[in-house]
């Protein structure tokens, strides 16, 4: 039987096991960095399997190894959710999507190993924390985990407005993302001397006018918007001498950015002069736009064909949401990598605390992905053996 067909008939038969899978990592968040039982579930779903299971004590996450020597392909996941209001409670929710990427990524090793699958190097799997504070993968990086992975794949839910159930992109190309938090220290005064106090909530006004002077290329998407405000107190009648905010700015490309986040130091550095007051501005966390691998990309191309045909491929989606992944290969240059963007119906949309999607579409992501597995062992095989 060929390895195609083997696992097709193997992820057919775990359906079932496929949506227990998913039932209980959805019904079991955890917000970055603090992942503590999913690790814990995930190292034991990874050790029964017989794989080599690293975690760390510095952190949560996992990375998982099956197989030894090189060549060296990995699959990542990441494994947080969000902190978000639903249905009037503030908890751990998985609205974006990455119980079903934990799903997918754990069944695909499932079914490959049930398939009979002999692969001629190392799967390595890497289940990553904190991917929504953009940390996580730089996390790995630092721990060396990475460093020995020729390709690398991973895979993100689309919302509906971007791809229909029953199709699939082989790549999205993330835009880049940064967050800049600020604090406004004028001079406090009486409501009814202006003149003698520096305004905060009037500078910070500001600095959302001076937002929208900002001017890069119009042929790159970029954006910045405040995000949060704070400032003033019980007593309205006082000039507010302190105000807190953060931008959040986002762009297509790298360099993109680079040039956004220097144009709003500039205006704000020109604000603090003009306002004689004091903006102290410092950096949060940074995601890098995708640098997509033609090679790995053409590989998943060929995997959704194998699953969903030629009509059901889809050109890759261009998003200006920001993913971690990305950094893997800003940071290591020499592995190739690409996401896989799954159609599934998802809506209202990614974070909506109401978020659903077809369940099926899990079962089509676990072929896909296991399919790019075998592709990818079968082409590094033939370029030894040349």
């Amino acid at each position: 039987m060929s390895d195609s067909l083997a696992l097709k008939e193997t992820v057919a038969a775990r359906a079932r096991n496929i949506d227990e899978t998913f039932s209980h990592l959805h019904a079991n968040p955890e917000i970055s960095w603090q992942e503590v039982e999913t690790t814990k579930y995930l190292a034991e779903r990874m050790q029964a399997l017989g794989l080599a299971v690293t975690t760390f004590a510095d952190c949560t996450g996992l990375v998982a190894e099956w197989g030894e020597g090189k060549p060296v392909v990995g699959l990542r996941t990441d494994i947080d959710a969000l902190w978000q209001e639903v249905d009037g409670e503030w908890r751990a929710n998985h609205s974006c999507g990455h119980d079903a990427h934990m799903t997918m990524i754990v069944e695909t090793v499932e079914a490959l190993i049930a398939s009979g699958y002999k692969q001629p190097g190392t799967l390595k799997v890497l289940f990553q924390p904190a991917e929504e504070k953009g940390t996580g993968a730089l996390k790995l990086v630092e721990k060396g985990v990475v460093d020995d992975i020729d390709y690398l794949y991973g895979v993100h839910l689309r919302p509906i407005q971007e791809m229909a159930n029953g199709t699939a992109g082989p790549a999205i190309y993330n835009g880049a993302a940064m967050f800049l938090y600020g604090e406004i220290t004028g001079v406090s005064a009486h409501g009814a001397r202006p003149h003698l106090g520096i305004n905060a909530i009037e500078v910070a006004g500001a600095i959302i006018s001076g937002i929208g002077q900002i001017h890069i290329n119009p042929m790159v998407p970029a954006t910045v918007k405040m995000t949060m405000l704070q400032a003033g107190g019980e007593s309205y009648n006082i000039i507010p001498d302190k105000a807190r905010f953060a931008l959040d700015l986002r762009a297509q490309t790298n360099q993109a950015m680079d040039e956004l986040v220097g144009r709003v130091r500039q205006m704000i550095e020109g604000i603090e002069t003009s306002y004689q007051a004091s903006i102290e501005l410092t950096a949060g966390s940074r995601m890098v736009a995708a640098e997509v691998d033609e090679e790995a990309k053409e590989l998943m191309e060929k995997a959704i064909v194998d699953v969903l045909g030629v009509d059901n491929l889809k050109a890759a989606p261009v998003s200006p949401g920001a993913e971690d992944f990305h950094y893997y290969t800003v940071e290591r240059p020499h592995i190739k990598a690409t996401m896989l963007a799954l159609g599934c119906d998802l809506q209202p949309g990614l974070h909506h605390p109401q978020m659903k999607f077809e369940r099926s579409a899990l079962r089509d992501g676990v072929q896909i992905l296991s399919r790019v597995i075998v592709r990818t062992f079968d082409k590094l095989g033939e370029n030894a053996s040349r």
